[in-house]
């Protein structure tokens, strides 16, 4: 093979290479402006173009503008925009043929936008476009310029060209495809939202804010089908309840409602809980026993604070999830099971698979429809509603004829309610049963004792941001020194000791319960109880309370 023959090998598998290259970086995101440019930097350090570039068409399908360069100024990009049928590279884009100028200085149609001509240095510059096709229009131009060389193939550059603009216009099109389903389904989604607001109920759910009814929507939306439910929010914030309301909407209504609470169980009893004993498989087992899998048979089972199992168990559970079948505890017979699974947590799911605590499988597996319910303090305007369903059910079961006075309805719009709608439910007992009149005041209530509940409700109604800690610790505590802490909190810090950050963790940072926050605060802090308070924004004193009511131990080291 003579010296031609090599040198043409040689250039044959640069060009596989970099169409190869090329693939991968246009495949790798649907970040168009990312990948074109890596692209092109690809294609330029490959072949040894001067400058690469590929202009796109607008919407309108007239004019063309960059999308990506290689070596251009910034002046250069802003140049570079063209009309369809204007100049090589509107005329490329229009013809829908490839174009070669073996010298752009003595090229009349060549503009010179970008200022190729500028940086020629006494060489002769060839220009080479490809046009950028769809499936079956024209999305724009690619196109490069290079000095020539006494062995130049333009016909090779055109090859490598047009395979690297197919693939340029397979991307752009899927980018768009995607984009425009996207805006189709954000559409969709605020029109149903429109439509459907105010329009939703369940049965013993009260709620009509909107964040409320989108959550009947989503209900009413996923009831009918035999997907798998992920229910999200704080404790308190009637996850059963709506699961319980999904399984009446379903076809599975005439099946049984099985619920379990995860977080109750240690490992081996959840096992023989959710999957039945055969007789003699561990002591105490007189009998064989159906778990709540077979109980639940064409009905739904209802898995609450999911998020509590342990990994091993978290193994067997999603065996059954995938096969639909399982084994008694002691047993060898599969048993098969038609189980619509609804399941609910207040932890961060997706922080517990980054940290490995929770399967990754699994939570796939039943993360497939989530919703979400918001927080009572999220939703205000079902506070009253939510009072006279409680009272009116109070009466019912006691026979009273309790009653809210407006005194103690502005109580309860102004409390910040840690607990949910668990917490007003056992707020409005409470104060009913102890009230001396059937008129519920403001006095009436535990957290009212002289001036707590007027300071603590006012620092509430001006910051919601406080913390759950300090608004529960302020309420609940019958003493004066509460409230008064409770003001003193509401002032910002005036100075930080030293080594303090002056970066407050954000929200999300922060576990969800009471009891929780308290113990990061005080991990976070070495268990120092001061440094802690101020983590939380509270007084040493309220930290004291707060953990005394939560009968947290401080570690000494």
């Amino acid at each position: 093979m003579g010296a031609n023959g090599v040198e043409l090998n040689a250039r044959a598998n640069v060009e596989l290479v970099t169409v190869y290259e090329i693939s991968k970086i246009l495949s790798s995101s649907l970040d168009v402006t990312k990948t074109l440019r890596e692209a092109l930097n690809v294609l330029a350090h490959h072949l040894d173009f001067r400058r690469a570039m590929i202009a796109l068409a607008d919407e309108d399908g007239e004019s063309l503008s960059l999308a990506a360069a290689v070596g251009l100024s910034a002046k250069e990009w802003a140049s570079g925009r063209y009309r369809a049928g204007e100049g090589i590279l509107g005329r490329i884009y229009r013809s829908g043929s490839p174009m070669v100028v073996p010298d752009i200085s003595v090229e009349p149609l060549f503009l010179n936008r970008t200022g190729a001509l500028d940086e020629a240095d006494g060489h002769t510059i060839a220009f080479i476009g490809v046009p950028i096709r769809g499936s079956s229009e024209a999305l724009g131009v690619l196109c490069v310029d290079r000095a020539v060389t006494p062995r130049g193939n333009f016909s090779s550059d055109v090859r490598v060209l047009t395979m690297a603009a197919n693939l340029v216009g397979q991307s752009v099109a899927l980018r768009r495809v995607v984009h425009d389903e996207h805006e189709r389904l954000l559409n969709q989604a605020k029109l149903a939202r429109r439509e459907t607001r105010g329009r939703f109920k369940l049965d013993n759910v009260v709620g009509s804010s909107p964040r409320m009814q989108e959550v009947f929507a989503e209900a009413h939306q996923v009831a009918p089908s035999r997907a798998t439910v992920l229910l999200r929010g704080e404790s308190g914030t009637g996850k059963e309840v709506i699961a319980r309301a999904i399984h009446e909407l379903s076809t599975r209504k005439g099946g049984p409602f099985i619920k379990l609470n995860c977080a109750a169980l240690s490992e081996s009893l959840l096992e023989s809980e959710l999957f039945g004993h055969e007789k003699g498989s561990f002591t105490g087992a007189s009998g064989e026993r159906k778990g709540r899998f077979e109980l639940a048979d064409g009905g739904t089972l209802f898995l609450d604070e999911i998020g509590d199992i342990s990994p091993a168990f978290q193994t067997k559970l999603l065996r059954v999830l995938q096969e639909r079948e399982f084994e008694r505890v002691g047993g060898s017979r599969p048993i098969k099971v038609d189980v619509r699974l609804v399941c609910a947590t207040n932890r961060n799911l997706e922080k517990m698979v980054a940290a490995g605590t929770f399967r990754a499988d699994l939570y796939f597996r039943i993360n497939v429809v989530s919703i979400f319910l918001p927080s009572l303090r999220e939703r205000r305007e079902d506070i009253p509603a939510l009072t006279r369903h409680f009272l009116e059910r109070f009466n019912r079961e006691n026979d009273r004829t309790m009653k809210l006075a407006p005194s103690g309805q502005t109580v309860m719009m102004q409390c910040y309610w840690p607990g949910n709608v668990r917490e007003l439910e056992n707020c409005i007992e409470r104060t009913a049963t102890m009230a001396h009149h059937d008129s519920i005041e403001a006095s009436d209530f535990p957290c009212s004792s002289n001036r707590c509940l007027t300071q603590v409700l006012h620092f509430v109604k001006k910051d919601d941001a406080v913390s759950p800690v300090l608004v529960s610790a302020a309420l609940h505590h019958p003493d004066d020194s509460a409230a008064d802490d409770a003001v003193e909190a509401a002032a910002p810090p005036t100075r930080l000791e030293a080594g303090a950050s002056a970066v407050r963790p954000t929200d999300d940072d922060k576990p969800q319960g009471e009891r929780e926050r308290l113990v990061w605060a005080m991990e976070q802090c070495g268990w120092v109880q001061a440094k802690a308070a101020r983590l939380l924004n509270i007084t040493p004193r309220q930290m004291g309370y707060a953990l005394k009511k939560y009968d947290i131990e401080v570690r000494r080291f």
